[in-house]
């Protein structure tokens, strides 16, 4: 990937659709997410995904969520996300999840992803999957990722999927609290941690951590930059300049929509590439 040549890299982007025809979560879900985005359901393929992005000068890390477990619907494949997003090393970098309920045979499965198939990060939805991202039992997991030195990126704060359901479906937002990386932060210093999104209701938290721990950065998706909290913008302007990443939440946020809302935002010239690029080839380990 010749990094020099793109406008921005987008760090969090979802396949919600193999090229077989099959989603990556029941309709319920995925309607349910579309309305929480005010949007109508969008589900592009990893090649559909390719052809967007390049169009517009940009890269973009392309994941599903191992959800099986906690929905009962069959997880897209990882291994046929990584090779697809293969055919276009110019614009996508493919990350894996694993759900760490798989135990050993998840931690087996991330070097065989990694080695073999060519992921360069795994993607953790601490809500859907049901797990708290500091316990013990997913500690082997985290010193699999660190010694294969690929970074872990966890969905952090509210979450679009479930909302407005009766009872969320089940799921819990409080596996999600960013506070709850800072173990792991502390405990594996070698393992790059990317929390997702405006923390919402614990942004104060996540601004914390990022602060204090040297591995960690927080990506920008899932919201319009219009309505990011002030603290926020006040810690992307200043003492986190160097840990905040453009993400989008694509097909829920386009790219497009969140750069227009962004420039807009009362950002300094100075970081705005450093939001846009600069950070996310650092976080990725790209140059």
């Amino acid at each position: 990937m010749d990094v020099s040549s793109l406008v921005a890299i987008d760090v969090h982007v979802h396949v919600e659709q193999d090229l077989h025809g099959h989603l990556s979560m029941d309709d319920e879900l995925l309607e349910a997410a579309a309305a929480y985005f005010k949007g109508e359901p969008h589900h592009p393929t990893v090649p559909e995904i390719a052809e967007h992005y390049r169009a517009q000068q940009m890269a973009a890390v392309v994941f599903t969520v191992d959800s099986e477990l906690a929905t009962g619907h069959p997880t897209l494949s990882n291994e046929e996300i990584a090779e697809a997003a293969a055919a276009h090393p110019d614009v996508l970098i493919p990350f894996g999840s694993i759900n760490p309920a798989r135990g050993r045979s998840g931690v087996r499965l991330a070097r065989t992803l990694v080695t073999e198939h060519g992921v360069r990060g795994f993607k953790f939805h601490p809500s859907i999957q049901a797990f708290e991202p500091n316990d013990r039992r997913v500690y082997p997991l985290y010193e699999e990722l660190q010694s294969l030195g690929v970074p872990a990126l966890f969905h952090t704060g509210q979450t679009g999927i479930g909302s407005g359901l009766p009872g969320g479906r089940g799921i819990k937002l409080r596996y999600s609290d960013p506070m709850l990386l800072d173990d792991v932060a502390a405990d594996f210093p070698g393992l790059t941690i990317i929390m997702a999104h405006p923390s919402v209701p614990w942004q104060d938290a996540a601004i914390s951590v990022a602060q204090h721990k040297a591995n960690v950065y927080i990506d920008l998706s899932g919201w319009s930059p219009k309505y990011f909290p002030p603290q926020l913008v006040r810690a992307a302007n200043t003492l986190l300049k160097r840990k905040v990443l453009f993400g989008s939440d694509y097909p829920l946020i386009s790219p497009e929509r969140w750069i227009r809302d962004f420039e807009a935002l009362e950002i300094r010239d100075e970081v705005r590439p450093l939001v846009m690029k600069e950070n996310a080839i650092r976080a990725l380990g790209l140059r």
